[in-house]
């Protein structure tokens, strides 16, 4: 069984090096990351990381700064450990929408260099609305012509505050989708809970497009919602971890233990991230 961990940030060096001063310079940034034991961490981390949890592949990106020049430090990082370790990495890229034709040059520029997507993108800490139609349509033009999913965080409205938690939830999320139909979406963090309206009927065939990840799942909800989702979604819903947010390793237990079907847990925790990416991992 192949594991894809569909939800993970890494970090440049010199990024963590200098991390009291990003926090500074980025709000969202310093909402996440301010506290000294928020963890960010290099690929190699990562990957001691991902060996003691037996996963074989991680989607990586860095984090949604609002400021460019960090977005593209970010994924120079990200392509060149994608470029070190090819077997084990599947490579995002992080842009602005609302830096226009600079975000747009940078999204060409790093999925020719072989990204395979582009997210996490984060539109409370980035300043877009997932509405603002206008401001996205050239880059869901880019993301269609070039076959790359988008990954775009969404929250949940209802339950307990905690630092970085956005006013973006599943409604914007929704009109987000039904708008864009021939983009492919990967909405982290169960989609803010919109997969449960996909059971209606209505609503199901306008989001045949969007796939949601398990992101920061053991913080949210209850193990339940696994077996909840899966029961009519067992094709939509892929592994994310947000490590190191949460370890690799514990999260799988976890999943392992609420998920007892073993096509849909085969699906989970690799299948389902194969097909979203087109079959590209290799490419």
């Amino acid at each position: 069984m192949t594991i894809i961990d569909a939800h993970v940030h890494i970090f440049p060096p010199e990024l963590i090096s200098r991390r009291d001063q990003t926090c500074r310079a980025d709000r969202w940034f310093g909402l996440l990351y301010g506290h000294p034991r928020a963890r960010m961490v290099a690929v190699e981390e990562l990957l001691v990381a991902m060996d003691e949890a037996g996963i074989d592949r991680s989607v990586v990106f860095g984090f949604a700064f609002a400021d460019m020049g960090l977005c593209r430090l970010c994924n120079d990082y990200v392509l060149a450990s994608w470029q070190r370790y090819p077997e084990r990495l599947i490579p995002f890229l992080v842009v602005n929408p609302v830096a226009g034709n600079q975000a747009l040059t940078e999204a060409q520029r790093g999925l020719e260099a072989g990204a395979r997507g582009i997210g996490e993108l984060m539109p409370d800490g980035q300043g877009f609305s997932l509405t603002d139609f206008t401001l996205l349509d050239p880059l869901m033009a880019l993301a269609r012509e070039r076959n790359a999913p988008l990954m775009i965080h969404v929250n949940e409205l209802v339950g307990h505050t905690y630092p970085g938690k956005g006013r973006h939830g599943p409604e914007e999320a929704y009109r987000m989708v039904i708008h864009y139909a021939h983009n492919t979406f990967i909405l982290p963090h169960w989609g803010g809970g919109l997969p449960f309206y996909e059971l209606m009927p209505r609503a199901r065939p306008l989001l045949a497009r969007v796939y949601y990840d398990t992101s920061a799942s053991l913080f949210l909800y209850d193990d339940a919602v696994f077996q909840h989702v899966l029961r009519w979604a067992p094709e939509k819903v892929l592994f994310g971890t947000d490590y190191p947010l949460i370890d690799q390793q514990r999260f799988l237990r976890r999943v392992r233990r609420a998920v007892s079907d073993d096509d849909q847990l085969r699906a989970l925790l690799g299948g389902n991230a194969e097909r979203v990416l087109d079959g590209r991992l290799n490419s």
